[in-house]
């Protein structure tokens, strides 16, 4: 009888790992969701091109017809980045559900 009291605790403990390595994948696949690191990509370069529109020279936009192509852009860059973030915020990534083999 002790051979069968063994096994359970080594397959409760193979449940506990196997159980926290999955919440683990699960939060690494939140983590990297490509949405995130596009939109905040998109983010940080529109800021930066925003504020290169604000401060550009009257030479820079003599070159560009009299169009501030870099605030234009800039704004453009910021509101896509922050769709990105918004539609990861209202539509999580949901990870596939466990599969029991069992």
């Amino acid at each position: 009888m002790s051979d069968n009291s063994t096994p359970k605790p080594a397959a409760q403990q193979v449940a506990k790992e196997v159980e926290e390595l999955e919440r683990r994948s699960q939060t690494a696949a939140r983590l990297f969701d490509v949405r995130r690191i596009i939109g905040g990509l998109f983010v940080v370069y529109g800021v930066i091109v925003t504020i290169a529109g604000i401060f550009a020279s009257e030479e820079d936009l003599k070159k560009a017809q009299d169009i501030n192509i870099n605030l234009w852009t800039g704004l453009a860059m910021l509101a896509l980045g922050v769709a990105f973030l918004v539609w990861l915020r209202l539509s999580p990534t949901i990870p596939p559900p466990a599969t029991d083999d069992e």
